[in-house]
């Protein structure tokens, strides 16, 4: 059965190659970004079923939208991709709490609301999966002074991954956090592995067989330390 997926933040990096690949292996791809004319140029650059969508996962009413548009399909697979500020230029001690804030409110709470809005959808489906794209940067073993705003919004959404996956074990639905790693986007800045290898650490996860690892912090198929 084809699966349907969607994939927030799909327009640009990581998430546009996790569609890509997605399409060529022909499940039927969500491509969203906030932006629909963004998403439109990048589901044309692609081959397979991609349909763009309109989603600002930081605006309630956007989200609300989105998950009414898609009220009639199932959803097999959630990629929470979307992300905000990689806050290089900050310390914990005197960071922007508006920067924090809206960090939080994408890269957190953008992933709580879509699949708290796509959960009854993923429940219609045999196989769900949702895979939070997370970061090391969010590791409490390795952290360090930098990049405070990411940092703790990956920190935290590795926390709600592991409270979702406890949750929805019972009903075959797998959640999982993924770091890509350091990848050569325009997020990551130039030097870091190919763009379809941080994808494909994302893929693992969502490609995982019924019963697979649930409730996890991976890399390249590898647990990571919380």
């Amino acid at each position: 059965m084809t699966r349907i997926c969607v994939v927030t933040g799909a327009n640009r990096g990581i998430g546009l190659e996790v569609a890509r690949q997605l399409a060529l292996a022909g499940d039927t791809v969500v491509l969203t970004a906030r932006d629909l004319r963004k998403a439109e140029k990048a589901a044309a650059g692609l081959h397979g079923a991609v349909q763009a969508r309109q989603l600002d996962v930081s605006d309630p009413g956007s989200v609300e939208r989105f998950a009414r548009e898609l009220a009639h399909e199932r959803v097999d697979v959630l990629v929470n991709n979307a992300a905000i500020h990689y806050d290089t230029w900050q310390r914990a001690s005197g960071a922007d709490l508006g920067v924090v804030q809206e960090a939080l409110d994408t890269n957190l709470l953008g992933a709580w609301r879509v699949t708290q809005a796509l959960l009854p959808l993923l429940r219609a489906s045999e196989h769900g999966r949702v895979v939070n794209v997370s970061s090391e940067a969010g590791s409490l073993a390795s952290m360090g002074a930098g990049t405070p705003a990411y940092a703790v919004s990956k920190a935290a959404l590795n926390a709600l991954t592991k409270m979702l996956a406890a949750e929805l074990r019972g009903e075959g639905i797998l959640v999982n956090a993924v770091c890509p790693g350091w990848v050569a986007t325009d997020m990551g800045g130039p030097g870091g592995r190919p763009v379809a290898d941080g994808a494909k650490s994302v893929l693992w996860a969502v490609d995982l067989p019924d019963g697979g690892p649930t409730g996890g912090f991976f890399r390249d198929g590898r647990a990571l330390p919380w």
